[in-house]
C-alpha cells in the first residue's frame, strides 16, 4: 500500500556484497517504488476528472453543509460521500488525514507546494474514475492498487489510521470494492488484455516478464485475450496439469506450499494477544483466529507467513491430505496500515504480520491425517483492493494436498499457516535466513516444512 521511505525490505544497500540496483517496484510489485512515478500516475488520473476539484480546503466544510454534489458518482461511492457528510465521527477523520499529510519534501507533490489528493471531494471522484479501470501493465510503474494509491498519503496519518478500521468506513469500502471487482470481471476490463507492447498483459513486455506463460497456463493464444473473459478470469488463471507438482504426494511427512509466494516471517510459541500494533508487530493468535473457539488449540504454536506478487499464481491449495473441520470469511478492513510504520514506504508488506489481526480474511481449519500435526489452519489474508477471499472447499470434505481451497481476486495479498503447540514443523526455509531474498517465490505445491514422523 502506501509508499514513501527509502528501498523496499530486503533490497541490498549500497556497498553491500550485493550490488544495489534501481528497484521498480515496492516489495510484490504491486506499486511503483519510485514515487515520481506513482506521483505522474495519480497527476494523469487528476487530469481525467477534469484537473481539481471547484471546493479546496476548508471550503469542503461549506459544502457539505450546503448538500454540494459531484455529479456522476456510482451509488457505492455517492453513500461514501454521504457517510463523510453526515457521520461526525467519521467525517472528522477525514478531514484529519487529507490535513495531516505533511508539507514538506519529499511530500510536496504539485506545484503549489501541497499533496496531490487533500480533500475527500477529489478523492471520491478519483475513486469513481477507478471504477472503470482495470490495472495495465507496465514495467515502468504497474499500478496494481489504484485506491491505494490515491489514499497513499493520507491512510498513514492519525486520521486515517482512525478512519479505516471504523465499521462503518469498511462496509462503505467493501460495497465500493464489489462495485470494482463487477467491472474487472465484466468483458469491458480485456481492454488491459491487449498485445500493446507497453501497457497489454499480452504485450512484448509482460510476455517477456513472464516467460512461458503459454505452456504454464490454462490458455488459448490464438483465441481473443487467450480466452480469458476478463481482467479477473486472467487474474484467477490457472496452471496446466503438471506445471507445479505436488511434493511428496504419498508422504504425509511432507507439508506443501499453499499459496505461490515469497517467505515473509516464520514465529514461534505466538501468545494468545500481544500488541500487535508496535513496531514488532507480534502475532495474536485470538486476533487472527477472529475469536474462534478454536484458538485455545494454536496458543503458544507456529505461524509461517508468505506474501503473493502481481506475476504470482493467486490461487491456493491445501498443504495437507485431511479433513476441512471450518472454512468462512472475516470481513474485516482494506486500508488500514501499523502506525508504527509511520510514512511506510511498502506497506501492507513491512506491515504484514498487523494485516492477519485486522484485515478481510478467509479462515480454513484443516484436520490433517498425519497425527503429528493435527489440527491446523490456513489464512488467506486480502490486502488493499483484495475484497474478495473466495473458499472453494466446504467443512466435512477431504481434501488431498495440492488440492485447491480458494482463492484471491483483483489484487496483492499473503497468507499463513498456523500450527499448534508441540507440532514439531522444520521448515524448509530457516527463519535466519527471511529478508535476505524476499522477492523469491516458492513454487506452489513445492515442499515447505516437515514433520519427523508419518500418521
Amino acid at each position: 500500500m502506501s509508499g514513501r521511505r527509502g528501498p523496499p525490505s530486503g533490497t541490498p544497500a549500497a556497498g553491500s556484497k550485493k550490488e544495489a540496483q534501481i528497484v521498480s517496484y515496492r516489495v510484490g510489485k504491486w506499486l511503483p517504488s519510485d514515487q515520481e512515478r506513482l506521483n505522474d500516475w495519480l497527476k494523469k488520473l487528476i487530469e481525467e476528472v477534469d484537473g481539481t476539484d471547484e471546493i479546496d480546503g476548508a471550503d469542503e466544510i461549506d459544502a457539505a453543509a450546503e448538500g454540494l454534489k459531484i455529479p456522476g458518482l456510482l451509488p457505492p461511492v455517492e453513500d461514501l460521500k454521504t457517510l463523510i457528510e453526515t457521520d461526525s465521527e467519521v467525517s472528522m477523520f477525514f478531514h484529519q488525514m487529507f490535513a495531516q499529510v505533511p508539507f514538506k519534501p519529499p511530500y510536496i507533490l504539485d506545484p503549489m507546494g501541497k499533496p496531490q489528493v487533500r480533500h475527500y471531494r477529489l478523492m471520491l471522484r478519483l475513486i469513481n474514475r477507478v471504477m472503470t479501470k482495470a490495472p495495465e501493465y507496465s514495467r515502468k510503474g504497474l499500478v496494481g492498487f489504484p485506491i491505494n494509491a490515491i489514499l497513499d498519503w493520507p491512510m498513514a496519518t492519525v486520521g486515517g489510521y482512525a478512519a479505516f478500521l471504523n465499521d462503518k468506513v469498511n462496509t462503505q469500502l467493501k460495497r465500493v470494492l464489489n462495485c470494482w471487482g463487477t467491472f474487472l470481471k465484466s468483458s469491458d476490463s480485456c481492454y488491459v488484455l491487449s498485445n500493446d507492447d507497453k501497457t497489454g498483459w499480452f504485450g512484448k513486455e509482460a510476455m517477456e516478464d513472464m516467460p512461458n506463460f503459454d505452456l504454464e497456463f490454462v490458455c488459448d493464444p490464438k483465441a481473443a485475450y487467450h480466452g480469458f473473459t476478463s481482467w479477473d478470469d486472467f487474474f484467477v488463471r490457472q496452471y496446466r496439469e503438471g506445471m507445479r507438482p505436488i511434493a511428496s504426494p504419498d508422504d504425509t511427512k511432507v507439508i506443501a506450499n499453499a499459496c505461490e509466494s515469497a517467505t515473509f516471517n516464520i514465529q514461534f510459541n505466538v501468545k494468545r494477544r500481544a500488541r500487535f500494533w508496535i513496531k514488532s508487530q507480534p502475532y495474536s493468535m485470538q486476533f487472527m483466529l477472529a475469536n474462534d473457539p478454536l484458538v485455545d488449540l494454536f496458543v503458544g504454536g507456529t505461524v509461517y507467513q508468505a506474501f503473493l506478487s502481481a506475476l504470482s499464481y493467486h490461487r491456493w491449495h491445501s498443504p495437507v491430505d485431511g479433513i476441512i473441520k471450518k472454512a468462512y470469511v472475516v470481513e474485516g478492513s482494506y486500508y488500514s496500515e501499523a502506525q508504527c510504520a509511520g510514512f511506510d514506504d511498502s506497506a501492507p508488506n513491512d506491515t504484514q504480520s498487523y494485516l492477519t489481526e485486522v484485515a478481510a480474511r478467509a479462515v480454513i481449519f484443516i484436520e490433517a491425517d498425519n497425527k503429528y500435526i493435527g489440527l491446523m489452519a490456513f489464512l488467506a489474508i486480502g490486502m488493499a483492493e483484495v475484497s474478495t477471499n473466495e473458499i472453494t472447499v466446504y467443512e466435512g470434505q477431504r481434501v488431498k494436498k495440492g488440492q485447491e481451497l480458494g482463492m484471491f481476486h483483483f489484487g496483492g495479498s499473503t497468507h499463513c499457516l498456523i500450527f499448534r503447540p508441540g507440532v514439531e514443523v522444520k521448515f524448509v526455509v530457516e527463519q535466519k535466513e527471511i529478508g535476505e531474498y524476499p522477492h523469491d517465490n516458492i513454487p506452489i505445491n513445492s515442499k515447505i516444512a516437515t514433520v519427523p514422523y508419518d500418521q
